[in-house]
């Protein structure tokens, strides 16, 4: 039985940036599309050979905007992707759009290829708020690509939103969730706002007075997690909520330490034991892939310790938790140093036992990186102490960039490791 994978594919484009982005794109930049689509397909298509040993369970494309590439590209990437690979009929595909290019026949298109889920930005019902932030549209819009979604037979539909925004109350927020609840969705993301440096609000609002302190985006953060709770939605990782059965599989497929491939600049994958990204810059990802340049920014060999440690990291991210069981399947090591932290953070009404299994609470989940580099620093305490021929298997944890002209050898080591 072949092992599951998840393709992510990367749309650099957008009409325009939003302020608080810094996930790679371009605004604008129609006329570069055709030569990107080229060499995306050539990409996909030269990896035919990895993607073929696994079958493919989830798709997931994203941005950037697909939904300003155009409904007729991304069916010919699904279309390569099925000639090549074992798509799985019940595989979950997700397509990102915003609603200002949300077109009927687009998605009725999408809906007729396979596409499954949508996943809408929406970030705010406040309209001066969503002008703040850069977004294009108004909430009427988003209201609108909803509708437009369940006409074209969408059944699992995903919204985004951000709390913490500037001039944001709670109230503001308060009226966002129930309007967005209003819309019936499946699955919403609701994300704390992150000033990225480079962004440009990054440059206007760090340590602005007009963006809500702590304690309100605290408060924001738990009124969320009852709220939803209320209304069926159940929270399944931090910024996660989902009806029972619409949990994204893809995103779960991060968290859970499932393999994935990424195609497009910027693009992360983790298959084999290799964990590598590309180039992040469009005009450098298309020269690479005709074979001009390098295509590999970054990668590292994954070692058993490192995904150990990647385990708790992202599994306390997650209302499943963590199991001393699934641990020692991972990485044999003491567990009774993190039982220990865990019991602590029991008694501090951060964490909870679920028969065998820890995970955080809602409270928990509000100093999750606090909490997270406590369990690692507990076992890495642990495994140094007990285990001193480690220390050189630590040292291999640190990125390595891949050296000029050892595209070939990296390839080489790559199918090894999958085959």
């Amino acid at each position: 039985m072949r092992d599951r994978l998840g393709i992510y594919i990367h749309i650099p484009f957008c009409v325009s940036k939003c302020s608080y982005c810094d996930f790679y794109s371009i605004a604008g930049g129609k006329q570069r599309m055709p030569d990107y689509q080229s060499a995306l397909l050539s990409h996909i298509s030269e990896s035919a050979e990895a993607i073929e040993s696994y079958e493919i369970d989830s798709i997931y494309i994203g941005g950037g905007t697909p939904s300003c590439y155009g409904a007729k590209r991304i069916v010919e990437i699904l279309d390569e992707l099925k000639r090549i690979g074992n798509v799985r009929l019940d595989s979950e595909i997700t397509v990102e759009v915003n609603p200002d290019t949300t077109k009927l026949e687009e998605l009725k298109l999408l809906r007729s290829e396979g596409v499954n889920r949508l996943s809408i930005g929406v970030q705010s019902a406040n309209n001066d708020i969503l002008k703040i932030i850069g977004r294009r549209h108004n909430f009427r819009q988003a209201e609108i690509a909803v509708d437009t979604a369940r006409e074209a037979g969408f059944e699992n539909v995903s919204l985004d939103l951000i709390y913490g925004l500037p001039s944001q109350t709670r109230g503001d927020w308060a009226d966002t969730l129930s309007r967005a609840l209003e819309l019936h969705p499946e699955h919403l993301s609701c994300y704390g706002l992150k000033l990225e440096e480079g962004t440009p609000m990054y440059r206007s609002y760090l340590g602005s007075p007009l963006i809500p302190d702590e304690d309100e985006q605290a408060d924001m953060y738990l009124y969320t997690v009852d709220t939803l709770a209320h209304y069926g939605l159940k929270q399944y990782e931090i910024s996660n909520f989902a009806i029972p059965g619409y949990e994204s599989r893809h995103n779960l497929k991060y968290w859970q330490l499932g393999d994935y491939m990424g195609f497009g600049p910027g693009a992360h994958s983790c298959a084999g034991g290799v964990r590598y990204s590309y180039v992040r810059d469009l005009d450098r990802y298309v020269s690479a892939v005709v074979g001009d340049s390098m295509i590999i920014d970054e990668y590292e060999q994954i070692v058993p310790i490192q995904k150990a440690t990647e385990y708790l990291m992202l599994g306390m991210r997650t209302t499943h938790g963590i199991s001393e069981k699934e641990y020692h399947r991972i990485y044999r090591s003491d567990w009774e140093p993190i039982e220990e932290t865990f019991e602590l953070f029991e008694r501090k009404g951060w964490a909870e036992r679920d028969g065998e299994r820890w995970h955080l609470t809602p409270a928990g989940f509000l100093i999750s990186n606090v909490l997270i580099n406590a369990v690692l620093e507990a076992q890495t305490g642990a495994k140094v102490e007990n285990n001193p021929w480690m220390r050189d298997a630590f040292r291999q944890e640190k990125k390595q960039e891949l050296p000029q002209g050892e595209y070939e050898r990296f390839t080489s080591v790559y199918k090894d490791k999958l085959n």
